[in-house]
């Protein structure tokens, strides 16, 4: 796993208990981040990035994931904004993407508004959930682009804003992922310089690259769903694990609870591994097709956001059809296995996540 001794997670585990209470990564962690490029996966390598497939990259959400589930949101959510790039000028991203600590944090709701002047834009707004709010380097926003002049009909834009131009509410306080800080952003009156705003349909550069070609939102269900597919995976594991440490126990007042819990945890992990198997099988298939046609077609588009979808179902089918045959050791919040659980719940919620159709 990306050069990580069972040393190497084992600490990093030992510490997410405790990372919970302070709600942030330990330096050291984000240190571990930072050598690893994991920040910089959609990064060209002239800028100091990996430029990850991909299909590598969705296998590296799932394996931080299950090592923690903190630690694989904010490896999936700040190597997200590496997508950003090719949208922007020279100048602009080499400022913004070149550092080695280099990640961002931000928002893709449109809440905010960007009124044109001079230059660029003034900045108004606030926007929830940007996971990394404490040591992101660069915050990027969807604004609504006021009309200035008669006629014009207001339209929306992204905007890349300097830490010191925002101001962050410590307000993230869910059940689970509670150590990615993803808390509000505040921005009032900031000046951003139109070259440091964007839309995704206009790139600038690397229009060659497979990866900034590929449509954004199965490229962002891609990388929630392998999140959801290491969390489960670490439940399943904790809950072994558990079976296991209680079995001797269990024997005294109900023999056969230990041999019956276990046959419940194997169905549904064979249930849910199906599903990830396919979630896997369909990135990569969609992959292939998308480098060898230059397009991904959309047929195949629907496919992987069906599979996404698909497959978070499974992963909380799985754990919360298992959670009460654990036992109330399992609802203990400073256990690894509520943690995933919880976890896994939180990353579930993301919209993208979500079906409506069924």
């Amino acid at each position: 796993m990306e050069r990580l001794t069972e040393q190497m997670i084992q600490a990093i585990r030992d510490e997410a208990l405790r990372t919970e209470k302070t709600k942030r990564l330990q330096p050291q962690v984000l240190e571990l981040i930072y050598e690893q490029k994991w920040f910089k996966l959609f990064v060209p390598e002239e800028l100091g990035g990996r430029m990850a497939s991909l299909p590598e990259a969705v296998r590296i959400f799932e394996r931080t994931s299950w090592i923690d589930g903190s630690l694989g949101w904010v490896v999936t959510i700040g190597s997200g904004g590496g997508f950003f790039v090719p949208f922007l000028p020279k100048e602009a991203r080499e400022s913004l993407f070149a550092a080695k600590e280099a990640v961002v944090a931000g928002s893709g709701h449109p809440s905010g508004t960007a009124y044109p002047v001079e230059g660029g834009y003034i900045v108004n707004g606030t926007w929830k959930y940007c996971s990394g709010s404490s040591y992101a380097t660069v915050f990027t926003a969807n604004c609504v682009i006021e009309a200035d002049e008669p006629g014009q009909e207001p339209h929306i834009r992204a905007v890349a804003l300097r830490p010191d131009q925002v101001t962050i509410v410590h307000d993230w306080n869910a059940v689970g992922l509670k150590a990615t800080e993803s808390n509000t952003m505040v921005v009032k009156d900031a000046f951003v310089p139109h070259d440091r705003t964007f839309t995704l349909v206009e790139p600038l550069a690397y229009t060659d690259e497979p990866l900034y070609r590929y449509p954004f939102i199965p490229f962002a269900q891609s990388s929630f769903a392998a999140v959801g597919v290491g969390i489960c995976r670490r439940f399943l594991e904790e809950a072994i694990q558990l079976v296991e440490r209680s079995s001797a126990g269990w024997q005294a007042t109900n023999p056969q609870r230990a041999s019956v819990v276990m046959d419940r945890i194997r169905e549904a992990e064979g249930l849910f591994e199906k599903s990830a198997q396919a979630f896997f099988t369909q990135v990569d298939h969609s992959w292939d097709v998308h480098v060898k046609e230059g397009a991904l077609p959309e047929g195949v588009e629907q496919e992987v956001s069906r599979q996404c979808k698909e497959t978070a179902r499974a992963a909380l089918t799985c754990a919360n059809g298992l959670l009460p045959y654990l036992g109330l050791q399992a609802m203990l919040e400073e256990t690894p296995l509520n943690q995933a659980w919880r976890d896994l719940n939180t990353a579930c919620q993301h919209s993208l996540l979500l079906s409506f159709e069924d």
